[in-house]
């Protein structure tokens, strides 16, 4: 199976991006299944309902979110009735929607997609990450319930990304870190067959701070004082991310090709 994973959609820039790039994507590299993470589409903070249904038309089989998950208040609901949106498994458990799901792709194919929330560094307790994952890939084994499985580790440190790595390795296709919008270069197959990247980086304007303009988190970096909301930054963006090849029969990862299209990291994607 050819999948594609897309990191933090990030404000109007990101969100051009994918309505205008990734249709085509899916065409030209044949893709069976792809995933965007989309937490900061709108206005940097969260995912409003009329964003969520633009990435899903521009071609997103899936939509993760993350910390920010029910910044835009309209998501509560949405996601109840919108199955293709997944919140991190081990957010509150009075949160609404789901935190893993098992989806269709062409052929009758099934793909795990889960998400997980770090705890190291986040700015409040999330609960046990290890054992979310644990009881969810026991429930869908690669070669069994599902042809593939993706998960999406949303944290801030990059050990606690690679734990995870390993932790899912040989029960994972795909373990892809998000949250921190900077794109690593460690893109590899570990031992057990599972493709794996610490992050994939964000979908947004790179002549940024994390995307945001520039001139407010610098002022406060600088001074430590805050004089202005932070807004997005709106130059054309690059879409980042990570391309995998997985065999249907174990689910392991056979190729793996951080993707980077357009702005300022654009490289050549799959050939």
């Amino acid at each position: 199976m050819k999948i594609l994973f897309l990191g933090d959609v990030m404000g109007r820039a990101g969100r051009t991006a994918i309505a205008e790039g990734l249709a085509q994507l899916r065409k030209d590299w044949r893709l069976d299944f792809v995933v965007v993470n989309g937490e900061n589409a709108t206005s940097g903070m969260g995912l409003s309902a009329d964003h969520a249904k633009l990435l899903l038309e521009a071609g997103a089989d899936v939509v993760t979110l993350g910390d920010h998950a029910f910044d835009q208040k309209d998501m509560l609901a949405f996601i109840e009735k919108e199955p293709r949106i997944i919140r991190p498994i081990n957010f509150s458990k009075a949160a609404p929607g789901a935190g893993a799901r098992v989806f269709t792709a062409p052929g009758g194919r099934k793909v795990l997609v889960a998400q997980v929330l770090g705890q190291v560094f986040m700015k409040r307790p999330f609960d046990d990450p290890f054992s979310a994952l644990d009881a969810t890939l026991r429930q869908y084994p690669m070669g069994g319930q599902v042809q593939a499985s993706l998960i999406d580790i949303h944290c801030e440190a990059t050990s606690e990304k690679m734990a995870t790595g390993h932790f899912c390795d040989g029960r994972a296709s795909i373990v892809v870190g998000t949250h921190t919008h900077v794109p690593t270069a460690d893109a590899m197959i570990l031992p057990g067959g599972t493709a794996y990247l610490s992050d994939a980086g964000m979908c947004g304007d790179y002549n940024s701070v994390i995307g945001m303009e520039k001139t407010e988190p610098l002022r406060r970096f600088i001074t430590g004082m805050p004089k202005a909301r932070f807004t997005p930054a709106t130059q054309p963006a690059t879409l980042s991310g990570l391309y995998v090849e997985t065999d249907d029969k174990t689910g392991r990862a056979t190729r793996v090709e951080m993707v980077r299209q357009g702005g300022r990291l654009a490289q050549a994607g799959p050939a």
